[in-house]
């Protein structure tokens, strides 16, 4: 598995590298901030909370969540939204993957398709989001199914299309012309 370099702080890029549920919460809060905050997430969550599980994020108090996620600098710029958002995320992995994040793309050796589907099941989890998930497990090394390619669209070719084909601070800048290119093709 490669280590993962997108925050450009060591400590988060460690967590995210180590963790499947923080990778997980980190995709979930890519919207609408930089992809470096919403990676660097949950690092702040786990600096502020003192731990990052599924159980204790379900079971947190909702208002305490939602100030965990205000103080600055803010986990993302929707905090309140956000924090319920991020808990729903840790009450389903806890519930039916037993807490284990990875299991959604371990359990019972799925394919590429199921992976999606899986993933696509999970609150705060649309299409295009379980694509660029699944493209980022396959292209990081964490999940080798048959059919993730083609199961992630686009987002399984090489390139640099997404949060999936970051590697280093280069290919950050190569992602985010690509962004930056599909924007301005958009609003002609």
């Amino acid at each position: 598995m490669d280590d993962l370099h997108i925050t450009g702080d060591e400590a988060a890029d460690a967590l995210l590298s180590a963790d499947p549920l923080a990778l997980l919460t980190g995709m979930l809060l890519d919207q609408q901030v930089p992809m470096e905050t919403a990676f660097a997430g949950p690092a702040k969550i786990r600096e502020r909370l003192g731990r990052f599980d599924a159980a204790a994020l379900a079971g947190e108090d909702p208002e305490h969540l939602t100030e965990v996620f205000r103080v600055t600098p803010a986990v993302h710029r929707y905090p309140g939204s956000m924090a319920g958002r991020v808990q729903a995320l840790a009450g389903a992995v806890q519930d039916e993957w037993g807490g284990d994040a990875s299991a959604i793309w371990t359990r019972d050796d799925p394919d590429g398709a199921e992976v999606l589907r899986r993933l696509k099941a999970l609150p705060g989890f649309g299409e295009q989001k379980a694509r660029i998930f699944l493209a980022l497990l396959g292209k990081r090394g964490r999940f080798s199914g048959t059919g993730w390619r083609e199961a992630a669209g686009d987002y399984g070719q090489d390139g640099f299309r997404s949060v999936a084909d970051i590697t280093s601070p280069e290919s950050l800048a190569k992602v985010r012309e690509h962004k930056q290119a599909q924007k301005a093709a958009a609003k002609h």
